[in-house]
């Protein structure tokens, strides 16, 4: 069956299912979404908690195995299946259609995917799953830009703020949209500010007390090409336990701007390919990176940003943070050299 998120809460309060299928791209709500049925499940005593990562690799005999298996330790269990794809594939759909068929009792499955697309809402395996009582699914919607405001006013009211629609303007314009990035400003607010009436002032004066370490100012160390303060930003937020996916949101942000102004400064110059675009604070940022890196220096650092995602998921060897300092000081202007 079908579940809306904001239903999620009543419907936890009334029994758990068997199964659980958190599907969405936008990971902060996906994540709140997992940790509610977690702590329901914790609540009502399901003590083990098992962790299956299924990647394009994957057994799916595991599945069966964990659904099978019985705990000497524990009664009640959470198995946890992350799926690096909304298309299980084959082996995949039939696995889930089983289980699904027989769930292990005392056992509840939380399945969390990327978004479903309509035409996989349309397989016979997805529509075993939406057919079912003992599946919940739930499609995380991303919150439009539109609504960017209203979401962000609820969670400051939530830590006790209250705010004027301009400093709730420069807030959504600050996080473009990232949902990651909005928690974390609220955070820095509880700390840089006793205010709990929220004006542009108020917003204006924490930012330029905020701390050393941060987000938005380490991609603008990078494209002004300050390699020192690249890398003392980098090893603060790694220090402060920063995630991968909202740094690396903001490189490749940063990225795609950056690609898509030194392909028109090739044809018209840097000055009218950053007309229009950024505001001057940050148009003089990317003139200074568009002097330095052209079109062609820009296309590997794609390809890292992409590996940094899949490092950051344990899909890929290596270690994200190392990958993604290598692309910051390459966007500052340290040539990378490699064997």
């Amino acid at each position: 069956m079908q579940l809306k998120t904001d239903k999620l809460s009543q419907q936890l309060q009334q029994k758990l299912l068997p199964v659980y299928w958190v599907s969405g791209d936008e990971l902060l709500l996906c994540q709140e979404a997992c940790d509610k049925i977690r702590a329901t499940c914790r609540q009502q005593g399901f003590d083990e908690r098992q962790v299956l990562n299924a990647d394009r690799s994957f057994d799916w005999g595991l599945l069966y195995e964990a659904g099978a298996s019985l705990s000497l330790f524990a009664q009640k269990r959470l198995i946890e299946l992350r799926l690096s794809s909304s298309k299980p594939g084959d082996k995949g759909a039939k696995a889930l259609q089983e289980y699904l068929a027989r769930p292990p009792v005392d056992t509840v499955l939380l399945i969390n995917s990327p978004r479903f697309d309509s035409a996989t809402l349309k397989t016979k395996w997805a529509k075993a799953l939406l057919d079912s009582q003992d599946c919940a699914l739930l499609q995380v919607q991303p919150i439009a830009r539109h609504g960017l405001s209203a979401w962000i006013q609820q969670r400051l009211s939530q830590q006790g703020f209250s705010a004027d629609l301009d400093a709730l303007e420069l807030i959504v314009t600050r996080v473009e949209g990232n949902l990651l990035a909005a928690v974390q400003e609220i955070e820095k607010l509880k700390l840089l500010t006793d205010e709990t009436h929220l004006s542009l002032a108020v917003i204006q004066a924490a930012i330029a007390d905020s701390s050393r370490y941060d987000v938005f100012s380490l991609t603008d160390a990078a494209l002004a090409g300050d390699i020192a303060r690249t890398v003392r930003i980098i090893n603060g937020l790694r220090h402060e336990g920063t995630e991968i996916p909202l740094l690396l949101w903001a490189v490749a942000r940063d990225l795609r701007q950056l690609a898509q102004a030194s392909q028109k400064a090739q044809q018209l110059g840097i000055d009218a390919a950053l007309r229009h675009v950024w505001p001057t604070p940050r148009k003089t940022l990317f003139a200074q990176a568009l002097k330095r890196l052209t079109p062609k220096d820009l296309a590997p650092l794609f390809l890292l940003a992409q590996q940094i995602d899949e490092q950051g998921k344990g899909q890929a060897p290596g270690d994200a943070w190392s990958t993604l300092t290598e692309v910051l000081l390459k966007l500052a202007g340290q040539p990378i050299f490699t064997q």
